[in-house]
Order: structure tokens, then C-alpha cells, then sequence
């Protein structure tokens, strides 16, 4: 290892330690636990902060109140939607900050560690749900996982990014989606003028 490669790892050290911090906590959050019920005021405002930075800012929350509600609104999102094209930009986006702070390879792996850490306590936790809203169907049970799993992917990129002084991480729409989840509900999405959360 020569000078270079230890001014690299430098570099990463920051983001790295903000990702094996968040990765951590990713146990204590209470999946699902508050689906279909009256938001708190600190939901409805992550709900206004995400659909305010995602671009629509006149989008009206919709709380799902019943598990077929949530399914039926989960598969029939269309991903080429203006809310998953606005969402995708703003991925590619933070990839592209994050690389600034990560190599390729650091990236991928923190990545991976964040889908390791938060696949196992969202679905035992979706299937206490799943067993309280009787739910038996493994694919919409699926649909709230990955949901997850991307929530916190979205989440940790915005992190890494965050290495920058002027980034501004606390309203960044990545940021208040995964909020949601934190007060145990389930972001399901934007269609139309309505954002669907659960």
C-alpha cells in the first residue's frame, strides 16, 4: 500500500463511519409498526418534505387505512412515473456525489452491508404486520420489504453525500422518506396527485 492508497482511505473514512452508524441503527426501527393509522404531526410533516423536494409539492397524503389499499397502490405504480422518473434523477444524483467521497468498490459494499442489515428486522417485522392485517400473499408482503431495503439504499446515499459541508441532508426528499419508515409507516408512493402512504 502506497501513499496514495492511504490518502484514499482518508477520504472514505468519514462517509464509511456515517454509514456503519446508520447501518446499526437499522435494528431499532419499528417497521410497520404503525400502518394505517392517523399520522403524527412529525409524519405528515416528513410526508410534505418529501413530496415538496421530490417536486410536487401540491400532491395531497393519502392514508391507506387497510392492507389491500396498500398492496393494490403498490403493484399498480407505474415506474415510469414522473414521482419514480424525479426519484431516479435524484439517485443517480447522490450516486454520483457519493463516488466523490467512495470508490466504486467502498460504495458497493456499504451498500450491500445496508441491505443486510435492514432485510432481516423489516420482515420479521412485516410479518408481525402481516399476521395482525392477516396477509398471506409472500409478493405484497415482498413489496414492503424492497420498499424498505430501497428506503435505506436512498437514505445511506444521502449520508455519504452529506461528507460535503454544503450538502444539506436534513430536507433532502431521501431523507424524509425514510422518516416515514422510522415512524413505522409504509411511503407507498406518488400517483397522480395523491402520495399514498400506508
Amino acid at each position: 500500500m502506497d501513499e496514495r492508497d492511504i490518502e484514499a482511505l482518508e477520504r472514505e473514512l468519514p462517509a464509511l463511519a456515517r454509514i456503519r452508524r446508520f447501518s446499526a441503527a437499522l435494528t431499532r426501527i419499528p417497521w410497520f409498526a404503525n400502518l394505517g393509522e392517523p399520522l403524527t404531526p412529525g409524519a405528515r410533516a416528513s410526508a410534505n418534505t418529501y413530496t415538496d423536494g421530490l417536486g410536487f409539492p401540491d400532491a395531497d397524503v393519502a392514508i391507506l387505512v387497510d392492507w389491500d389499499d396498500a398492496a393494490a397502490a403498490a403493484e399498480n405504480i407505474d415506474w415510469n412515473s414522473p414521482a419514480w422518473e424525479a426519484e431516479e434523477l435524484l439517485r443517480a444524483d447522490l450516486t454520483g456525489k457519493a463516488l466523490e467521497f467512495l470508490s466504486e468498490d467502498a460504495l458497493r459494499i456499504a451498500m450491500t452491508m445496508i441491505a443486510d442489515r435492514v432485510s432481516a428486522p423489516a420482515t420479521e417485522s412485516m410479518e408481525q404486520a402481516s399476521f395482525i392485517w392477516d396477509v398471506e400473499d409472500e409478493a405484497q408482503k415482498q413489496l414492503a420489504v424492497g420498499a424498505a431495503v430501497q428506503a435505506a439504499h436512498q437514505a445511506a446515499l444521502v449520508l455519504i453525500a452529506a461528507a460535503d459541508p454544503g450538502f444539506d441532508a436534513d430536507d433532502h426528499p431521501f431523507t424524509a422518506k425514510f422518516r416515514l419508515f422510522e415512524f413505522g409507516r409504509w411511503p407507498v408512493g406518488v400517483i397522480g396527485s395523491s402520495f399514498n402512504l400506508f
